[in-house]
């Protein structure tokens, strides 16, 4: 019995039936655009047809459809799904959690994993029970813990320190007029990078509380000061700061009789010299005796005059020759 074989050229040209499949696994018909071609493999039993998508987000994928034949019957759909070309928009390879991590993301109540191996790590000091070669290592060096930090976690740790914020090319310390390893406020640190770096503890710094390098620097240093700035405003006068107060009667009564005297006939003198000699001519010429006689004319004597018609008694007045006439 003889079995009937693959008609390959069916398949591709089964295209219809491709699109049918791509447009039902699409969310819509108008998703797959336009037919790109069809690849045949696995002994012509199996016939790969691609659409392209206009999906947006989507630049470089396409629609793939494969169809398979039983000898004998019509052709089927195998399977069909959107897969990205060899120029197609991809998102990152996908990075597990410890290793997606960067600096700065671990927030409040997050974890990290633990690393067994650890470069930047290295196992740290184990008690012999000596407490002379122990007390060194456990008290003064403080390796007292499981792992301490390696060569290469302190070579690491002070590259990344230095070439930060805190170390000498930072904008602050360039401007700075002397470095942190003359300042008051610089806490030493102990071991091997204690003699690049320390803490500031000056509350007025932008680097208070944080490490720093000797040669950093800011506008905070302890001794450091700012320049004097010339003002366009004129001193004020009398500001009484360069003035000297003296008690002139304290003086005076701790001072010689005879001194106090002679001092007193210097200043009466000094008062004489200093009044003008002209000045006393003015009330002379104040009292003008003209101006007495004002208050005479108030009560003139000839008013009263006119009232001796009616007495009884002659009153004599001089004529213009200057003889005697009875009034």
């Amino acid at each position: 019995m003889s079995v009937p074989a693959v008609d390959a050229p069916a398949l591709q040209g089964a295209v219809d039936l491709a699109r049918a499949a791509a447009c039902e696994v699409a969310e819509s018909p108008s998703d797959v655009g336009e037919y790109l071609g069809a690849t045949v493999s696995d002994g012509d039993t199996l016939v790969t047809h691609r659409f392209s998508t206009t999906l947006q987000g989507y630049r470089g994928w396409s629609w793939v459809v494969t169809l398979a034949q039983v000898p004998g019957s019509n052709a089927t759909v195998c399977e069909a799904e959107l897969l990205p070309d060899d120029d197609a928009l991809l998102a990152p390879r996908w990075l597990p959690w410890a290793e997606r991590l960067r600096p700065g993301d671990i927030g409040p109540g997050d974890v990290l994993p633990f690393k067994a191996e650890d470069p930047r790590l290295e196992p740290g000091y184990v008690p012999t029970g000596d407490p002379e070669l122990d007390a060194p290592a456990l008290d003064e060096l403080a390796l007292a813990r499981a792992r301490v930090l390696s060569p290469m976690g302190r070579a690491e740790t002070a590259a990344r320190w230095y070439r930060g914020s805190h170390g000498p090319t930072s904008a602050g310390a360039l401007k700075s007029a002397a470095g942190c390893g003359s300042c008051g406020y610089l806490v030493p640190i102990a071991g091997a990078l204690g003699q690049v770096f320390g803490v500031c503890a000056n509350e007025w710094s932008p680097d208070d509380g944080r490490v720093v390098s000797l040669d950093h620097g800011c506008g905070a240093h302890s001794e450091t000061d700012a320049e004097p700035t010339p003002s366009l405003w004129p001193a004020p006068p009398g500001e009484g700061d360069d003035l000297e107060v003296t008690d002139r009667g304290a003086d005076a009564d701790q001072a010689d009789p005879g001194q106090a005297d002679a001092a007193d006939q210097a200043d009466a003198a000094d008062e004489v010299e200093t009044v003008d000699p002209a000045e006393p001519t003015e009330p002379v010429e104040t009292a003008d005796p003209v101006e007495p006689a004002e208050p005479a004319e108030v009560a003139e004597p000839a008013e009263p005059a006119d009232t001796s018609e009616e007495s009884p008694h002659p009153v004599i007045t001089p004529t213009e020759e200057g003889s005697p006439q009875d009034a």
